[in-house]
């Protein structure tokens, strides 16, 4: 089908922001020719791709399709354009980086330093988001490299370059609120108490609620957060025991301790990825390079 890639670029930044006004404002053309690229893509391709109201715009069921494949294509599209016209880095080109805060604020800034100071003419973009968010993404080129948790359910294995880091997640609690410093615990005791833990959209809940379930347990949390650091605060004035990686505990703590386990939680790994699919640049190799492992 022979159509004009514009119309695809006009459609892009219209379903993007599900807004033609923003669109024409994006591409510095006027809010009718928007109007009129989409109205022709919508020809050529013989459905509707947007629901218009005076309030809103809606993509159509065709058009969530399309979207799903032209987003991924506009990002590969734009890397390219910075892999060649930023000629001002050594060739190089920018670092984008996709991870959670908790491994942004206890991991990478140190990596981060060291990258600046090496390379001080690189762009450098992070972007926070939970686990299974950055796998999202990787998948569709938004950033250049992801450092996340492993074992991980919705990462492509193919795509993991580097084992970074090995921890052990904790359960920890206020001894003056609950009462089991000298007192070895099995999950079966630990889920009559109020447990905080992150929430769904990360690998941590997903591996401790499996972990549960091997051990024939439910796992209902009292508190679920997006916020290792907050769960460490509220553990601090007693709401619950928190379960988060052991490199989150601040040391010599008197307001915490950790739990001493009957049976062991399985090791993790902290991991390095990168789009097998997609041009590998040379600013996220020579980052690759500065990190352990």
């Amino acid at each position: 089908m022979d159509i004009n890639y514009e119309l695809y670029k006009v459609f892009y930044y219209v379903a993007s922001s599900l807004s033609f006004s923003e669109a024409s404002k994006k591409l510095f053309i006027s809010q009718s020719a928007v109007s009129q690229s989409i109205k022709t893509l919508e020809k050529k391709l013989d459905q509707p791709l947007f629901i218009r109201s005076t309030k809103k715009v809606q993509l159509t069921p065709a058009g969530q399709v399309l979207f799903k494949h032209i987003e991924p294509a506009m990002n590969l599209i734009a890397r390219g354009e910075n892999q060649l016209l930023d000629s001002t880095t050594l060739g190089l080109g920018q670092l984008h980086i996709g991870a959670s805060d908790t491994i942004c604020r206890y991991f990478l800034v140190p990596y981060l330093k060291k990258f600046h100071k090496t390379y001080p003419n690189v762009p450098i973009k992070v972007t926070n988001a939970t686990s299974i968010q950055c796998v999202d993404l990787l998948e569709q080129g938004k950033v250049d490299m992801i450092i996340t948790n492993f074992p991980h359910g919705y990462l492509n294995h193919s795509y993991i370059r580097k084992t970074v880091a090995d921890f052990s997640d904790v359960f920890i609690a206020n001894p003056n609120y609950f009462h089991l410093k000298q007192k070895q615990i099995s999950y079966q005791e630990l889920n009559q108490y109020p447990i905080m833990m992150l929430d769904r959209h990360s690998t941590t809940s997903e591996f401790l609620r499996n972990v549960f379930l091997q051990h024939q347990l439910e796992l209902v949390p009292e508190i679920e957060l997006s916020s290792n650091d907050l769960l460490l605060d509220l553990a601090k004035i007693g709401l619950g025991i928190a379960f988060v990686p052991d490199y989150c505990v601040p040391a010599n703590t008197k307001d915490l301790f950790i739990l001493d386990m009957k049976e062991k939680l399985p090791n993790r790994q902290m991991i390095a990825a990168v789009n097998t699919g997609l041009p590998i640049s040379a600013a996220t190799e020579a980052f690759l390079s500065i990190l352990p492992g």
